[in-house]
């Protein structure tokens, strides 16, 4: 590897903080300058904006995001207990950048109107719901979850649900909400499992959540 990319990877790891934990707006070129040490030229030799600086960092910061939450997960065989796996890992382990969940984070951010970030969180949400909907699907493929199920509509809950528990816990400084958000869908994927295997299992006592056919609204069970 060049050492010119070398100083770039070195950049974009050492912004990625700084754009994660202040946003486009809040982030400046002159604190990418002293978090790196480098001059106004420096940086622009390897980056033509700050738009282009930012879109390299929010890259990074999802990357190594994705790879804390997902590793380990091809050891799991199951599609339920994969999809129990990936709700375990995002409530139990952070992301390792400064400022939390780079998505959350940046699609907030991008609201306001940065086309290219806003963008690249639209890809990576997709990215997201179409793992979480592989899984359902492979747990259909072999009778374990539902024919019924609609694979997008759990990827949508499983995400919608995460990202939102993530953002009142930040708020209260406490873990609460994501517990309660673990507890929740760990209840949906009950709901989902085809009977045979349920009988198999643990069942949950308390109330639960139903899953509806598709094209039917779900409410609660009781």
């Amino acid at each position: 590897m060049s050492k010119g990319e070398l100083t770039r990877q070195k950049i974009v790891a050492l912004a990625a903080p700084l754009f994660n934990q202040h946003g486009f707006e809040g982030c400046s070129m002159q604190d990418v300058m002293h978090a790196t040490g480098l001059e106004k030229g420096g940086l622009y030799r390897h980056f033509s904006s700050k738009e282009e600086l930012a879109a390299e960092a929010f890259r990074y910061a999802l990357k190594n995001a994705v790879k804390t939450r997902t590793e380990g997960l091809e050891a799991v065989g199951d599609p339920l207990d994969q999809l129990r796996y990936l709700i375990r890992r995002f409530v139990e382990e952070p992301s390792f950048i400064p400022g939390g969940c780079p998505l959350m984070n940046t699609a907030i951010d991008s609201d306001d109107g940065n086309a290219v970030l806003r963008k690249l969180v639209l890809e990576a949400i997709g990215d997201w719901k179409k793992r979480l909907a592989t899984i359902v699907q492979t747990g259909i493929r072999r009778r374990e979850i539902r024919r019924s199920v609609d694979p997008d509509r759990i990827a949508n809950t499983i995400v919608a649900t995460l990202e939102g528990a993530l953002m009142i816990s930040r708020l209260e400084g406490s873990k609460t909400a994501l517990r309660h958000a673990q507890e929740s869908l760990e209840l949906l994927l009950d709901q989902i499992q085809c009977a045979s295997r349920a009988k198999s299992t643990d069942a949950h006592p308390a109330k639960s959540f139903a899953v509806a056919p598709r094209g039917h609204s779900a409410g609660p069970v009781q």
